[in-house]
Parts: structure tokens; C-alpha cells; sequence
């Protein structure tokens, strides 16, 4: 069920409820309690969106489901203020002294956190420079890796979730609308990228701004987007090639990207388009490419493993005499990150749920010609699957004159 324009945000129930599934793990475990330093599993249990630097900071919660974060004292009244949680500890600078490490000790001391205690790490990661000790060797606890329990249950999308993630859609939708309609001879990425991204943004900001939080990590931006990075003529065959403020020029293939951040969440949209009719070879190699992903769309199903859409996929390229063409497996799934577990891959044999969001973008990359990649979002639905995104996808559409 789609959320009413003004609950345009996941709901403080739904963060207790997170929490909630988190404290029973622990009690079933024994564990002490657990504390998670990433940004993301933050945002998911606390909705508190942060720019991760060397200074540590830390969820906290006990097995009695009392909830803290520790901060630095500069994001002091931005956690008072934009998290869901019962009390924020904080410590004056890194690395300072005491270390600010020392200070998380005394606050796991003083919830009952000792022993046993679920993380995510053994430690703040070393970014930006940072240093410290262990968690292990600062408490003498017994540390329990808990990253899988969180990622599975980051994987079945609430309906809160889902009507994000079509936000995220609609408005990347706009973004490349306006990237197809810019994009000209001559013209260079840089300015079509920027134009219709500022141009999407300021549309979506018209319509929603007064209930709009981007709350993005990194890799999804900060409003609507689109562009090429770098993916445009001969590039366009390397499949995570870089911007390079190219100009377009008759006969380019190019490979596109859209999305919007909306409270923390994205989704994916990238279409294959050509500077004028394509001649027979790119022909050939976008009708596979639709081919493929019209494969993997029929694959995914509930009940289904996640590898067994990739071997399907595979199989219609080896059929076909493709392999020379195959870089990347059909997908991942997305939400809070832009890219999630499970993966539509031979190596991963998680069972596809109603829930789960994916993207299906199987690809050809043809050195000298170049890439052949549609992106799609997609809900795992009761009996199937609902697509997302809404973009054309046919050949007539995209070409540009």
C-alpha cells in the first residue's frame, strides 16, 4: 500500500519495530548487547543520516532494547534532534584525549554491555584516517559478527519502504526524460548531466520539498539525477567507467543512469540509447540485450534461488555465443544502499521473496562498439514481479535524432 504524500517518510513505529527484532536476536543469542558502527545499519534502526568520518560513531543497544548513539559532540544536536533513540552519549573530539573510545567503553559499561556483544565490526573502521583499538580488546568482550542477521532482515522491504523506493523512481524517471531530451550532437555529459539533474531536483523539491529528506550514502546524491559517467561511445563497454566530460557524436552508443534519493533510499534506472539509427551489429546486440532481461524477468519468482535467474541468464548467453560479451552477473538488490544483498548470481542461493527490490541488468560490453545495458527496478510481488521503473524500453525510443 502506497504511504499518504504527507507520511512521504519511513514511521517512528517502524524504526521500533527494527529495533525490536534486533533486541530479540540478541536475547536468543545471549548476547549483551550489540553495537553497529556503519552509517547505514544507523539509518535503518535509528533514521538518523550522518556523514561518516574519522570521528567514531556508534549505535548501542542493550538486550533490554534501551537504545543509545554515541557521537561526536559537532553531531550532538543533530542526533538529539533526528534520531529515534532513548539517550545520546557523546565525547569533545578525535582523537582527543581520552580517545573516544574510551568514553564508548564507560557508556556499554553503564547499559549492561559486557561479556558478549553483537557488532558489526570489531572496532570503528579505519576511514579518513582513523585509528583505535579493537572493540574486543577495549571491553575483553567476546565480539559476535551480526552483519548477516541485519542484512537479511535489510532485505524484505516494508510497504513504507517500497513506496520510497517508488518515489525514488518517479522522480529518476523525470531525470531522464530531461537527460534524453538534452542530450545533443555536440553537446558534452557534463552539461546534460547537470542540466537534467538540477532541473529533475528542482521539480521534485516544487512537489515535495516541504515533506522531502534526501538522507543519501554515499553513491546516491542528494535529489534526482541522471548522466553517463563516461559511458558514452567506445566507453560505453566499460560497464563502471568515470565521467569524462565527453562530447557526443554521430553514431555514439550510450549507456545511462537515474535515480533519486528520497529518505534514505534509491532505486536504479538505465536505458541503452544511440546518437541515430544503430547499424546492424548494435542492432543485434540490443535485441539480445532485451532478450536477456526479458530472461531474467520471467526467472524471478518467489520460491526461486537467486542463483538459478543468473544460470537461466547465462544459459542465453552461452545459447546464443555471448560469453564474449558478459562482464557482470543479472542484478543486486537495493534500498538503502545502491547496492544490497542478495545478488542475481550463480554464487548466491538465498530464496526470493515478496519484498525484496532487485535490479535486473544483464549486459553486453562490445569493445569497439560498445555497451548494451537496461536497468530496471523490480518488487518481488506475491506471484511475481512488479516493475518499478517505467522508462521505454524499446528501440525506437531510444534513439536520439
Amino acid at each position: 500500500m502506497a504511504l499518504p504524500v504527507t507520511q512521504l517518510r519511513i514511521p517512528n513505529a517502524e524504526f521500533r519495530a527494527r529495533c525490536a527484532r534486533l533486541t530479540e536476536h540478541l536475547q536468543i543469542n545471549g548476547d549483551r548487547g550489540v553495537v553497529l558502527f556503519d552509517r547505514d545499519y544507523i539509518l535503518y534502526y535509528t533514521g538518523f543520516a550522518f556523514i561518516p568520518t574519522e570521528r567514531p560513531i556508534a549505535f548501542v543497544m542493550n538486550s533490554k532494547g534501551e537504545r543509545g548513539l554515541f557521537v561526536p559532540r559537532l553531531e550532538l544536536e543533530h542526533a538529539q534532534s533526528n534520531a529515534l533513540i532513548d539517550r545520546v552519549d557523546h565525547y569533545l573530539e578525535y582523537p582527543h584525549d581520552p580517545h573516544p573510545m574510551t568514553l564508548l567503553k564507560a557508556m556499554l559499561d553503564d547499559m549492561g554491555i559486557v561479556q558478549t556483544i553483537a557488532a558489526d565490526d570489531d572496532g570503528y573502521p579505519w576511514i579518513l584516517g582513523y585509528r583505535g583499538e579493537s572493540l574486543s580488546k577495549l571491553t575483553g568482550a567476546k565480539i559476535i559478527h551480526t552483519r548477516a542477521f541485519i542484512e537479511d532482515q535489510m532485505m524484505i522491504k516494508s510497504d513504507a519502504e517500497i513506496a520510497l523506493i517508488r518515489e525514488s523512481c518517479k522522480w529518476g524517471n523525470m531525470a531522464h526524460v530531461l537527460l534524453q531530451r538534452y542530450t545533443t550532437v555536440g553537446a558534452t555529459e557534463t552539461e546534460v548531466s547537470e542540466r537534467a539533474s538540477r532541473e529533475a531536483t528542482a521539480a521534485m523539491l516544487d512537489a515535495i520539498g516541504f515533506i522531502y529528506k534526501a538522507q543519501a550514502g554515499l553513491g546516491m546524491g542528494s535529489g534526482a539525477f541522471a548522466g553517463y559517467r563516461g559511458q558514452i561511445g567506445r566507453n560505453s563497454a566499460i560497464p563502471h567507467a568515470l565521467a569524462n566530460n565527453i562530447t557526443f557524436q554521430p553514431g555514439d552508443v550510450l549507456v545511462t543512469g537515474a535515480a533519486a534519493a528520497v529518505w534514505g533510499y534509491g532505486s536504479e534506472l538505465e536505458r541503452t540509447m544511440f546518437m541515430g539509427r544503430p547499424d546492424g551489429e548494435a542492432r543485434r546486440l540490443f535485441d539480445h540485450m532485451m532478450a536477456l532481461q526479458e530472461t531474467a524477468f520471467d526467472a524471478l519468482k518467489p520460491g526461486v534461488p537467486c542463483s538459478e535467474v543468473d544460470v537461466k541468464v547465462r544459459a542465453y548467453y552461452e545459447k546464443h555465443d555471448l560469453m564474449g560479451f558478459w562482464k557482470h552477473h543479472v542484478g543486486h538488490a537495493i534500498g538503502i544502499r545502491y547496492h544490497e544483498a542478495p545478488f542475481l548470481d550463480i554464487g548466491d542461493s538465498t530464496i526470493i521473496r515478496p519484498g525484496m527490490v532487485f535490479t535486473v541488468e544483464p549486459g553486453l560490453y562490445a569493445p569497439g562498439i560498445g555497451g548494451f545495458r537496461h536497468s530496471d527496478t523490480v518488487l518481488i510481488t506475491d506471484d511475481g514481479i512488479e516493475l518499478l521503473t517505467y522508462y521505454p524500453r524499446d528501440l525506437e525510443s531510444m534513439i536520439i535524432n
